[in-house]
């Protein structure tokens, strides 16, 4: 069984919604990013960056017991372990692979910036960083748009992409983001949510 160390967060939502399509047993492991679990050195032992979620599979390649941290690097993984959502074709494989590393070098970030700047009490110190980075998740709201406006997932058939950006897309009420802007970003939204795996790993207890 697989254990899963994460919070309830985007990231770890990324991969509960994951393990649960591709049909995987999984147990989680908390750690609760709030009170500095994450710093803990049997946590840094399998996640050096300190960062949640990191995930433990004692049936790895082999036979060997491994550990994976980083989502993207976790959803690799996963999509590797099963056949599941990560195209053989090397072909097909390139718009997962372009789409992964879109949600991990820009939505993820920005919004990650967004919740940070919205939680501020000071009105000085939110303001600059807050207009910055709504602007840009917004712009990035917008790419995602444009991609989903001819093709029902953003890779094609759906992929360990469309799980990394729905982690994040979960969140666009914090990101005062309407999809009524967005239709398409809200279409392929309500079609993952809809899916009885993702209401699965999102519905799990990850704190």
């Amino acid at each position: 069984m697989i254990e899963l160390h994460t919070w309830n967060t985007p990231n770890g939502r990324k991969i509960s919604v994951a393990l649960e399509e591709m049909g995987l047993t999984y147990k989680v492991v908390p750690v609760d990013i709030t009170k500095g679990d994450q710093m803990k050195p049997d946590f840094l032992a399998i996640s050096p960056n300190n960062k949640i979620p990191a995930i433990v599979d004692p049936d790895g390649p082999g036979g060997q017991r491994v550990s994976v941290f980083e989502s993207g690097a976790i959803l690799l993984y996963l999509g590797g372990k099963t056949g599941k959502f990560l195209p053989q074709s090397l072909l097909e494989r390139i718009p997962v692979l372009e789409w992964l590393m879109w949600q991990m070098g820009g939505f993820g970030p920005m919004p990650g910036q967004v919740h940070h700047f919205i939680a501020l009490t000071n009105e000085q110190d939110r303001a600059y960083g807050l207009k910055r980075y709504s602007a840009e998740t917004r712009r990035l709201y917008g790419v995602l748009d444009h991609r989903l406006a001819d093709r029902e997932f953003v890779a094609g058939a759906l992929s360990v992409a469309d799980f990394a950006i729905l982690g994040w897309a979960w969140r666009h009420e914090r990101h005062k983001v309407a999809f009524s802007d967005f239709p398409n970003v809200g279409r392929w939204y309500d079609a993952l949510m809809a899916r009885p795996g993702v209401k699965r790993g999102m519905d799990a207890k990850l704190d």
